[in-house]
């Protein structure tokens, strides 16, 4: 019940802060904004393909670079929401214990019969209720936009979800994580280090794709998603947000990715997917260790 508690308190004090009002209106603005930019790339595209049709020359191509069209415009929206999750997600996790330390507050609230254990998890419990409720309303949002606009629709719309919701939990712990253990700042520019390695991971395994590929800059690649696999299950839900005559494409043209560099064309490996879903759990339980001995 203590979790729960402290859950609730952090809420409250989100909401005091007016964090959820600041996110509430600025996803309107994205969602607002990516909508209008699909509806008029989409139709563009769409009037090249009638023009097509009235010439008779090129259709199936005109209409496949449609498909094309509309599945990479939806990346690119999906990409900016886990971006902006991901962000939200080490923020929070970076605020969440250390500046309670420096103020003192953390002396008043953990005088009460409330353990170090559960402060911990009922503010991981708030904040990642907070992420999840973002990156579904966000990502439920553009899907339905492509829907509603191309009449497209991912392969596996529950997959690309539910890894987003994974990345950000892996932010949020990894972000918590460093807030047992280091000052605010410190762990701020810690985790955008981080976080900007996993990115840079994942463009050098891009690169090694690339015919004739190279061993060095895949090995490089996975290291970095080892490190910190947000950038590597974003990635895997990108996968199954491409239509099938696309990957086909790439297949055929010998592995090549004729995508943007921050999407993938294969699908995540199990390994790396055990990985990424052990990673949260193993955070937080090394999160609660250092708590546990971490003066106060």
């Amino acid at each position: 019940m203590s979790v729960l508690v402290v859950a609730r308190w952090t809420l409250l004090e989100a909401r005091r802060r007016r964090l959820v009002l600041a996110g509430v209106a600025l996803s309107v603005a994205f969602v607002a904004l990516f909508a209008l930019g699909y509806a008029l790339l989409y139709h563009d595209q769409q009037r090249a393909v009638v023009e097509a049709e009235v010439l008779g020359a090129g259709v199936l191509s005109a209409r496949e670079e449609l498909l094309a069209v509309s599945s990479l415009l939806l990346v690119l929206g999906l990409y900016g929401v886990q971006f902006l999750g991901a962000l939200l997600g080490l923020f929070l996790g970076v605020a969440s214990v250390s500046p309670e330390i420096d103020s003192g507050a953390l002396h008043a609230v953990l005088a009460r019969p409330l353990s170090r254990l559960q402060y911990l998890l009922g503010r991981f419990l708030a904040l990642a209720g907070l992420l999840a409720a973002y990156v579904l309303v966000m990502s439920g949002a553009l899907l339905l936009t492509a829907r509603v606009v191309a009449g497209f629709t991912p392969g596996d719309a529950r997959r690309v979800v539910g890894l987003m919701l994974l990345e950000v939990l892996i932010l949020l712990a990894v972000s918590l994580l460093g807030s047992t253990v280091l000052p605010t700042l410190a762990n701020g520019v810690v985790m955008l280090a981080l976080f900007g390695v996993a990115w840079l991971g994942g463009i050098l395994g891009f690169v090694a794709t690339i015919p004739p590929g190279n061993e060095l800059l895949a090995n490089l690649g996975t290291a970095a998603g080892l490190l910190l696999p947000a950038d590597a299950v974003w990635r895997g839900a990108s996968f199954h947000v491409l239509p099938p005559s696309f990957l086909a494409a790439t297949s055929l043209a010998g592995g090549a990715q004729d995508g943007p560099p921050f999407v993938s064309t294969a699908p995540m490996a199990p390994a790396m997917l055990a990985w990424a879903l052990a990673y949260p759990v193993a955070c937080l339980a090394v999160a609660v260790a250092a708590f546990r001995r971490r003066d106060l």
